[in-house]
């Protein structure tokens, strides 16, 4: 029958694959009329999709309560393939109505018990939903239905498809041809055409984003099964000619029927119109305000099951980036880390932290550890690329500091009086008390800094891989920074993360670095991660990756070699990045 089609418009970019579920129905099951309603079709000669001349119907959100669209035409998509519940004919002893059902798997979903077992279900209930609905149509007389489909028994057989997707898929559906920029539950469009004259009544396909159906199961307390019912029995009223958007009477004797099909069948559940109005507040909403610009492409909290990873690994900072201004983890953060990490997304934290104060800071949100994402048996990145642990967190790299570069600084700092620590792996080192060294400890988690008797004793004591000058954000830009930058040469390199501290890190050594050095170690392209950082010595982490995303509360020259500016780390930018590029 789809080649009959195709001879009469173009080729289909946007293939609903037909894998049909065949049930009979005697004919004699109908008490048909031998009359046919013809309805008007428009067919665009120079469409390239099989959803030509389809009515279409959404929910839609108006001042703040959901109602259903007007219809729209000419539907198309881009091309996508799907997996296909496959199913048997039955045999047949006399001539018979077929229901033909095909139930498809949108490819970008990713492979789920759940939605695999929710699409062998609708293998049944659809069936099931067409002949209790069609039965109904024949016996029954209604004010304000399309009778466009009335002679069943003209019909050799009957031909719906049923695509489960997420909301990033229905999202694209609605804003190229609704102009709607938003996810809906269910759109239903109409392949039927009178005009045509074929022995098989194609009703069209019934599109639900099961990602919608899972919030709204959730609001509505009651299963994920139960509401893509729910919504596949409103879909497919729309196809059979209902439309309660015409008029209060056509809203009335749909929603009479759906609540009919379902009490009949024994779902549970109410029909989506009733459902829809029962909604009082804004929040129990499923639909983003169309205005809200900045929500469009971000998935929400508990929707990433119904997508693929586009990376296998996300390198994420943690200064400035992962921690908020008060240095921790927002509740936020840690659930989208913990999201993507059940989704098999791999998690790698890149940072100029010592891992110890990297594993104590994530341990306060359940982040460390066996089930965390990080660990002393885990891959990571740290002091600026200095040290790095790779599979099973052995330690792959380290680099340690100039003991003169050492020296100098150590007298610097005793001479001025600028607090100085000194990082060797584990520990912390530094010349005498100051607040601020404090704070490295109380604020960012780092070890506790052991005061040292000399410089002398400072260099001897363990290999200092890096340096850091604490010092007002002003201190550091017109004194320390200018000095340090001249006076190491070619023996060392100067970066910033904060503003108020300087560090000094061996000569070529960067964070980038340690980063490409752990990848080409794991047998990971580039173009498999994304990275998250927000200062400069994030830099050359985002240009390495596929994707890089630089916090809005970054330094201009780190946002100027991102590829996308996420919002601010006090805004949970971490977890807005998952959410909106992620998956």
């Amino acid at each position: 029958m789809a080649s009959a089609i195709s001879r009469a418009v173009a080729a289909t970019t946007f293939s609903l694959e037909r894998s049909p579920t065949a049930f009979s129905i005697p004919r004699s099951y109908f008490n048909l009329s031998p009359t046919r309603c013809s309805a008007r079709f428009v067919i665009s000669s120079s469409s390239k999709s099989s959803l030509f001349g389809r009515r279409f119907h959404a929910l839609c959100r108006e001042d703040g309560r959901r109602r259903l669209s007007s219809s729209m035409r000419f539907i198309s998509a881009s091309n996508k393939g799907y997996r296909k519940m496959r199913g048997r004919a039955a045999k047949s002893k006399e001539k018979q109505l077929e229901l033909s059902v095909s139930i498809c798997i949108e490819e970008e979903l990713p492979d789920d018990p759940e939605i695999s077992s929710i699409a062998e279900l609708l293998r049944l209930n659809v069936p099931m939903a067409m002949k209790l609905a069609f039965d109904r149509i024949t016996d029954s007389n209604y004010k304000t239905r399309d009778t466009s489909i009335q002679d069943l028994g003209g019909f050799e057989s009957v031909e719906l498809s049923v695509l489960l997707c997420n909301d990033e898929f229905i999202r694209k559906l609605n804003k190229e041809w609704r102009d709607e920029d938003h996810a809906t539950d269910v759109l239903s469009m109409s392949e039927h055409i009178p005009e045509l004259n074929l022995p098989v009544l194609m009703l069209g396909d019934i599109v639900i984003s099961i990602e919608t159906a899972a919030r709204q199961a959730e609001e509505r307390g009651h299963t994920l099964i139960d509401e893509i019912r729910i919504l596949m029995v409103h879909g497919l009223l729309h196809l059979l000619g209902f439309d309660h958007e015409i008029s209060e009477d056509a809203e009335e004797e749909m929603e009479k029927e759906e609540e009919f099909v379902l009490k009949n069948l024994g779902w549970k559940g109410k029909g989506l119109i009733r459902s829809a109005y029962d909604a009082e507040t804004n929040e129990n909403l499923h639909i983003e305000n169309s205005n809200d610009k900045s929500s469009k492409d971000k998935k929400k909290e508990g929707s990433l099951r119904f997508y693929r990873p586009k990376f296998k690994y996300i390198f994420c900072d943690m200064d400035g980036t992962l921690l908020n201004s008060k240095s921790q983890v927002s509740l936020t953060n840690a659930r989208a880390l913990k999201e993507a990490s059940s989704r098999g997304l791999k998690i790698v934290i890149a940072t100029g932290k010592a891992r110890p104060a990297a594993i104590s800071v994530l341990q306060m949100v359940d982040l460390a550890g066996i089930d965390g994402i990080i660990s002393e048996h885990t891959p990571g990145v740290f002091l600026q690329g200095l040290l790095v642990y790779g599979i099973n967190g052995r330690e792959i790299f380290k680099r340690n500091l100039d003991p003169n570069v050492c020296r100098e600084a150590g007298h610097y700092s005793l001479e001025h009086k600028v607090p100085l620590v000194a990082f060797c792996q584990d520990r912390c080192l530094t010349l005498f008390n100051h607040p601020l060294v404090d704070t490295l400890h109380t604020v960012y988690h780092e070890p506790k800094a052991e005061i040292m008797p000399s410089v002398e004793h400072m260099v001897a004591a363990a290999d200092i891989q890096k340096l850091i000058f604490f010092d007002t954000a002003e201190g550091i830009a017109t004194n320390l920074r200018p000095y340090w930058s001249k006076a190491t040469g070619d023996h060392a390199n100067v970066v910033q993360a904060v503003p108020d501290m300087l560090e000094i890190v061996p000569f070529g050594t960067s964070k980038g670095s340690g980063v490409k050095l752990l990848l080409d170690h794991l047998g990971v392209s580039s173009k498999e991660i994304m990275a998250i950082g927000d200062g400069e010595n994030d830099m050359e982490m985002l240009e390495l990756a596929s994707l890089g995303v630089a916090l809005s509360n970054g330094s201009e020259k780190t946002k100027a070699v991102a590829d996308v500016i996420g919002v601010s780390n006090d805004e949970d930018g971490v977890a807005d990045a998952i959410y909106r590029y992620a998956f």
